[in-house]
């Protein structure tokens, strides 16, 4: 984590996350454990085991033993995603004290789709080149117009001097409401282990918009140096494995046993019955009606 600290980790075109300050590590999750259950742990002696038992039975208050202060900087429509997790400390850098740099996102030509048809939030596939350009020079010319006219409304330059001395300058609060949603803000953010795991379980998953999910990948491999026995755990009982209801676990228990279910009869709607064959593609030779 030493080797990490401060230095700066790119994401997006002008984007990056970079490690503040740290607190603890595996052996702060372990010692903590140990010292809340006691004889219930010398069964699991190896320091691996045991934070995969905690991790396994969803055990949280070890994980809080550790905390860490990330400097993000990310777009204004990411953070304010991001800040639906407010199991964390923030500190974001003021427009009305500062002026926003002059730095915008723009997506790559990948990352330009159409509203998907099926998830009301999210992409279906990407457009032709020719949509995609235009789509990209209209929120450049966008982003750059209106911050154009952000610094003529606050008169002064991206060096804090006056541009007209013949002119007065608006309060930068109100000036900074004319900026796009992709204008890049910055801020720190500290957390502690259990609810970085539970953001990164909801960004770092594919079904987490884009933009974001690039950041929670980013911090994913910081944790990955940070504390790598949580790490692994976290990958195995959380990140990559699914979560089953009890009509879907009896889907699987008849399939195993060689008896048929169809949809109807599992009392798994559409979209779970479609979700789980997703996962179990074995399961397509059950009846669907």
């Amino acid at each position: 984590m030493e080797d990490i600290l401060f230095h700066i980790h790119p994401v997006l075109d002008h984007g990056f996350v970079r490690v503040i300050d740290y607190m603890g590590d595996d052996a702060a999750v372990i010692q903590a454990a140990r010292v809340s259950y006691g004889r219930g742990t010398k069964k699991i002696s190896e320091d691996r085991g045991l934070i995969r038992y905690l991790m396994r039975h969803s055990h949280s208050t070890p994980f809080e033993m550790a905390e860490i202060k990330l400097h993000v900087k990310l777009p204004i429509f990411v953070a304010r995603q991001w800040v639906r997790h407010r199991t964390a400390s923030l500190n974001e850098y003021s427009a009305r004290y500062s002026i926003l740099d002059r730095e915008f996102y723009i997506p790559e030509t990948t990352q330009i789709a159409e509203q998907s048809k099926s998830n009301r939030q999210g992409r279906g596939s990407t457009v032709d080149e020719g949509q995609a350009a235009r789509v990209m020079a209209l929120l450049k010319d966008d982003a750059e117009r209106n911050y154009n006219n952000y610094a003529w409304m606050i008169n002064e330059d991206e060096r804090g001097e006056t541009v007209d001395q013949n002119r007065s300058s608006l309060a930068r609060e109100l000036a900074r409401i004319n900026l796009t949603l992709n204008t890049y803000t910055q801020w720190y953010w500290k957390i502690n282990l259990h609810n970085l795991l539970h953001f990164l379980r909801l960004r770092a998953d594919p079904h987490a918009q884009y933009e974001i999910r690039v950041y929670a990948d980013e911090i994913l491999k910081i944790v990955a140096s940070w504390v790598p026995l949580t790490h692994e755990a976290f990958l195995d009982f959380r990140l990559n494995s699914v979560i089953l209801s009890a009509q879907a676990v009896n889907v699987i228990k008849a399939y195993m046993a060689g008896n048929a279910v169809s949809r109807e009869a599992s009392g798994l709607s559409i979209r779970e019955w479609d979700e789980l064959v997703s996962r179990f593609p074995a399961l397509n030779s059950l009846p669907k009606s």
